[in-house]
This record gives structure tokens, sequence and C-alpha cells, in this order.
């Protein structure tokens, strides 16, 4: 018997791994027509992400409270599913203004393939409780696993371990569970996420429709967790960091915007702020020194809108 036997049939229990109908005769196409039947397929992966709002909106309750109780978030995956966790990570701190240890993004094979591909690294099981344990991963923590397959060993093995360090668990997921494998899955993780996305185009290549929809869920995932938080007011990400001449003009556009007022006096806010706009804001809108408006903040748990006029 081949020792692969038991994975080809695996494989063929996928939806993912299926041939996709639509395109078995992709390769007589001309280039926009395989653009076209592409982005017919892309576009029902925003239906299969609605399908899954209610555990996507638990886990990022769960994210929320996870930093707001002083824990970290780790998102765990190998290949594909592993690059878009750390993508999703390192997007937090310029965008929300978060500590770089507080969301973290966990690859099997290291950071070293995030640019070159490493895939036979999937399979070392024991690799995923060696990263976790570099990290010191505990009950405070959170850890959201990525599989497109529902059977990667390494994510599946870092989950598992996560449970036995009494963390919180998410597992994000491209395929249907049946009812014994969520049983099974049930004992070491807290919330599943399915988001059956079908056959792709190209038959197995998981960095499509499936790559898509995990994004389209951490993005959703993370960026609640951050409003939950206080980290935009209205829809404006008001606790950015400016580290970038794109972010410090976007700093200066906030508050030129929103007080209709010059950039030299946007200028001398944001000085006077120390370079935080929220603080700024609250500045300027309570006519108050930095101090002040910081102590205001406190009070409010970093809300805007919870600051009494």
């Amino acid at each position: 018997m081949s020792n692969y036997e038991d994975l080809i049939k695996q494989l063929g229990q996928l939806e993912t791994e299926k041939p996709n109908s639509k395109s078995k005769d992709i390769d007589l196409l001309n280039a926009p027509e395989i653009a076209r039947l592409i982005n017919s397929e892309d576009k029902t992966v925003a239906t299969v992400v609605e399908s899954a709002l209610g555990p996507i909106s638990k886990a990022a309750e769960k994210f929320a409270d996870t930093i707001k109780s002083g824990g970290r978030v780790f998102y765990l995956g190998a290949g594909t599913s592993g690059r878009l966790g750390v993508l999703d990570a390192a997007e937090c701190p310029p965008t929300f203004g978060t500590d770089p240890a507080q969301i973290i993004g966990v690859i099997s094979g290291g950071h070293d393939t995030l640019a070159k591909s490493r895939e036979g690294v999937e399979d070392q099981t024991e690799a995923a409780a060696d990263d976790l344990k570099q990290h010191q991963l505990g009950d405070k923590d959170f850890l959201i696993g990525l599989a497109a397959s529902k059977r990667t060993p390494y994510t599946i093995a870092g989950l598992k371990f996560a449970k036995e360090s009494q963390a919180a668990t998410a597992f994000i997921v491209c395929n249907k569970l049946i009812d014994n494998e969520k049983s099974l899955l049930g004992q070491f993780v807290d919330i599943i996420i399915e988001l059956p996305v079908g056959p792709e185009i190209i038959t197995g290549s998981t960095r499509m429709k499936s790559g898509s929809a995990q994004k389209m869920a951490l993005n959703m995932i993370s960026t609640t967790a951050m409003v939950l938080m206080g980290k935009t007011y209205g829809n404006l990400m008001v606790d950015l960091q400016a580290k970038s001449e794109k972010l410090a003009a976007r700093s200066r556009k906030i508050l030129i915007d929103m007080f209709e007022i010059k950039i030299n006096e946007a200028e001398s806010l944001l000085a006077d702020a120390s370079g935080s706009v929220k603080t700024a804001i609250v500045m300027k809108k309570f006519n108050c020194i930095n101090d002040e408006a910081l102590l205001k903040l406190k009070k409010a748990g970093g809300f805007i809108r919870r600051i009494a006029e």
C-alpha cells in the first residue's frame, strides 16, 4: 500500500480539492475569458463569508476582550494561510496603533517562508508547539488557526497545544465540516469559522477563493475588534501611527476635515498632542490641554464618543 493512500482519500473528500466543472476547459480560453471566469467565482466568496458572520463576530469579541485584558492574539497557519495571518498582524500597528507584541502572526517554517515557499513544513506537527512555546502562550491569550483544508497538521497541532495551555482558540477553515469533525474539533477549538468556498478554479489552488475568504474573515475580525476597543471615531482611524508620509498626511487631513481648520493649526494641534490624532481631537473638541484630554480618554476607556460634553 502506498504511504499516500490515506492522504489521497482525505484530499478526495475536500471540496477545495475537487475539480471545478466551470473551469475544466480553462486552458482553451483566452486571457479575458480566463479573467472573467476567475472573477465570476471570486464573486461567490463574499456570500460564503456572510454565512459565517455569527462565529466571525464571536471571534472579534474574543479578540477585543483578549487585548483589553492584557492578553495577546496569535494567528497560526501554514503556506498561504500562514502568510495571511502574518499580514493581518503586521497591518494592525500602523492602522490602529496597537503594540506589535499584542497581535502576532506565526507561520510554519518561520518568517523566511513569507518570501520563499516551504510547503513541506506544514506537516511538522511538533514545530507548532515549539513555535508557540517561544512566545510563552498562556491562558490570557487567543489563538486563531487557519487552514483551508481543515486538516493541516501544523495548524491542528498548534490549536491542540493552545488548548492544553488554556488559551482561547478559533479555527478558520474553507471546507464544510461534518458532525463528527465538529465534535472532534470542539475538544480543542472554541469558535469554528467555516468558509466552504467550493472547488477552486485551478484544482487545489487554495491561494485563490480560499485565500480571499480567509483574508476577508481576518480583516473583519481584527477591524471589528479595533472598533470595539475604541480605535476609531466614527469610521476614522484616530489611533493610527504616522510612520509614513501618507499616514502623517492622513493624520492632518482628519483634523482639517473634522474641524474645518487650516493645515498649520492641524500641525500645531498634533504637536501639542504628542502626535496623537485621538488626543488632538479631544483637545480641540473639548478645548482642553494634553493632560486633560488624556484623562478624559482614560475615563472613557479610549472611546471619544463616550466623553461627556
